[in-house]
């Protein structure tokens, strides 16, 4: 036979870890690991109630093993307690304790009433009951019918509206999250470890068919934090909010998926220039001053056309045609054209209105 006594909280903080974790999964919650916050103080809340009531239940124990279940409960919570309040940083923790108290208290109050006077529990929880359903319809009323505005700072009710959602401020770094990711021991982020300049946006593609995640693994998400990436989808971050140094990240959803971003002093540009005459071929004719250079990943290059003509800045070559990794497109005199490089590689490219006119990027 089935013993209800174990099943029925066992249904019940089932439910409870099922809506934590769809809260979670669902993007409900601002990030997964809030969700995941709001899903361990749920039941704890609702683990106090029971655990003040099983205490209770019957009269106060007395005998050894409740004495010893007591002092293994108090060391917990007051090992808990003391780091909480002594080693953390946040601007809650009052407030918590705050909340664990109110429900605390009254969860002993109620159990020792109905250990003590049961005649009157029924009463008691009736009281709770309308008082629950007079806030629930209070609560539905103001939503329809509104105090008079005189009741209301004039100052209250002027809304900000939000900042306009803004694209990326810099140049694209790009990061893949690489097809087949998810199951542990294949590559995952790809590049693995990722020095981008401070200034640049980093941009996370998921090319993966499961969701991802970009959480800083330090701090669990408080430097950076993208929630669940789907398939498809991308996650973008300015470099401007961190500091220069390195981040670990991960996947919480895939916590194997392990990766590191660093972000380095801005790079200064480095400047070709298109010489005068560059669009007459001849011996001894600059056609790209300096004709190869050689860089650092994450450096912009600057074309400037100083010749009285139209020139083109297009990757490939001549014999092979453009390669589509960079085009200018036709600029003229005293215009410039500017392309970073992120990955490493040595770039050919040429003017396609010159093909005579050959340089060469050596990305490092």
């Amino acid at each position: 036979m089935s013993n209800w006594d174990l099943m029925m909280p066992g249904m019940g903080l089932t439910s409870i870890g099922l809506a934590g974790v769809v809260l979670s999964y669902a993007g409900i919650a601002h990030t997964f690991i809030d969700g995941m916050h709001a899903l361990t103080g749920l039941t704890m809340f609702v683990g106090l109630i029971f655990l003040a009531t099983g205490i209770l239940d019957g009269g106060v124990s007395t005998s050894n093993r409740a004495k010893a279940t007591a002092l293994v409960i108090i060391s917990i919570g007051l090992g808990f307690g003391t780091f909480a309040f002594t080693m953390n940083t946040s601007n809650y923790t009052v407030t918590i304790a705050g909340i664990l108290l109110a429900i605390a208290f009254p969860s002993i109050v109620i159990a020792y009433i109905a250990m003590k006077k049961p005649e009157i529990t029924r009463p008691f929880g009736a009281i709770v009951g309308i008082a629950g359903a007079t806030g629930i319809i209070v609560w539905i009323a103001f939503g329809f019918v509104t105090p008079d505005t005189y009741m209301i700072d004039e100052a209250a009710m002027q809304v900000e509206e939000p900042p306009a959602d803004v694209g990326p401020t810099g140049p694209i770094f790009s990061i893949t999250i690489l097809e087949g990711s998810a199951e542990q021991g294949n590559p995952d982020y790809e590049p693995d470890v990722a020095k981008v300049p401070k200034g640049y946006t980093v941009e996370w593609t998921n090319a993966d068919s499961v969701s991802h995640t970009v959480t800083s693994s330090v701090d669990f998400g408080e430097t950076f934090d993208s929630s669940l990436i789907a398939a498809g989808a991308t996650y973008s971050l300015n470099t401007n909010q961190l500091e220069v140094g390195e981040y670990e990240y991960l996947c919480v959803v895939h916590p194997w998926m392990v990766s590191t971003l660093i972000i380095e002093e801005p790079k200064e540009d480095v400047k070709v220039s298109i010489p005068e005459g560059a669009g007459i071929q001849k011996v001894g004719q600059m056609y790209f001053d300096p004709e190869v250079i050689q860089i650092p990943a994450g450096t912009k290059v600057v074309w400037e056309n100083n010749d009285n003509t139209m020139h083109t800045v297009t990757s490939g070559s001549p014999s092979k045609g453009p390669n589509e990794l960079f085009d200018s497109g036709l600029f003229g005199a005293g215009e410039v054209f500017e392309h970073t490089f992120t990955s490493p590689g040595k770039e050919d490219y040429y003017c396609i209105v010159h093909p005579w006119m050959i340089g060469s990027v050596d990305v490092e």
